[in-house]
């Protein structure tokens, strides 16, 4: 995959960015997701692509754009598997508060785990804990395994965990063993992400969220040389149908970082509210600021990018 095609992505997410970022605050998530869409398919079009959409914003009578199946970009251009969302937070941006982003990542033809919308129970971490997690190990096997990694005592890590009440018996034993818990309200790809960037704060993330939010997570963290291991959760017979239709057979199965997202890699994502791993967008007289990161599993290369927007030489935004 050309190397300058995850600078362009920057710019996708640039663009679903700083149009959702509008809406910070006003309490409508419809409205904002909405603008953020709109922005990121308008420029996806414009890349050297031939994209496949498997991970986006439903199926196409749920979706007027980026739906499931959507093809985007050039008919000659680079077959390529796509995953969006393009405000992961909505509740977050509505609410004015920390931790929405806009992201996508891009990976080769059939790379991507076609995962239904539905739960998954995750486990994930950086470079440094590489190979010590173990899904079906518990909360305080696997907090003893990083620390080992990491060198550094259970109490020295950072866990982050959706807010929610399936969670509580695992928080409970995070705290007894001694770990620190940053509860997050929404929004589990960017918190995924920062365990793999050094100084983030953030160490590790444990406990069930959104499986699309789950390839995203490993995707970046495929670039990062991070670690990911994922369980599909069904909660009726029409999840199970329809994970069927898309290929999914095992059930029961584990899925490493690799199985979720493989083959050559590129991902981005842009702050649109502050959060561990990017700052929010920023308005100014005549334009705005943003800050991104971009990155490429060939490589391992990653990049973060402040970029100011000047709107009367740039007003598509």
């Amino acid at each position: 995959m050309n190397r300058n095609l995850a600078l362009e992505l920057a710019r996708v997410t640039e663009a679903a960015a700083l149009a959702c970022a509008r809406w910070v605050g006003k309490g409508d998530k419809i409205s904002a997701d909405d603008a953020a869409t709109e922005a990121m398919r308008r420029t996806l079009d414009l890349l050297d692509i031939y994209g496949t959409v498997v991970i986006g914003e439903g199926e196409m009578d749920e979706a007027p754009m980026l739906y499931i199946g959507e093809k985007l970009g050039q008919i000659k251009g680079l077959p390529v598997d796509i995953a969006v969302d393009p405000l992961e937070g909505t509740t977050l941006c509505a609410k004015g508060m920390n931790g929405a982003i806009a992201t996508i990542a891009l990976a080769t033809d059939g790379g991507f785990l076609h995962a239904p919308d539905m739960y998954m129970d995750k486990i994930a971490v950086g470079p440094e804990a590489y190979g010590v997690i173990d899904i079906d190990a518990s909360p305080t096997e696997n907090l003893t395994r990083v620390a080992e990694a990491k060198k550094c005592y259970i109490e020295d890590l950072t866990v982050v965990i959706l807010d929610r009440p399936r969670h509580d018996k695992i928080v409970e034993e995070i705290r007894h063993a001694g770990a620190r818990i940053h509860m997050i309200s929404d929004g589990d790809v960017a918190p995924a992400v920062a365990a793999a960037v050094p100084g983030s704060g953030v160490d590790m993330i444990m406990g069930v969220g959104g499986a699309p939010e789950g390839v995203l997570a490993a995707a970046a963290l495929k670039c990062m040389g991070g670690d990911m291991q994922g369980r599909l959760i069904f909660m009726n017979q029409e999840e199970r149908d329809r994970a069927v239709t898309m290929g999914i057979k095992d059930f029961n199965k584990v899925y490493n970082c690799e199985e979720m997202a493989s083959g050559d890699v590129v991902f981005a994502a842009t702050g649109v509210t502050n959060g561990e791993l990017v700052k929010g967008v920023r308005y100014f007289s005549g334009g705005a600021e943003t800050h991104s990161v971009v990155m490429r599993s060939r490589s391992r290369t990653v990049r973060f990018i402040q970029a100011h927007h000047q709107f009367d030489y740039k007003p598509t935004y």
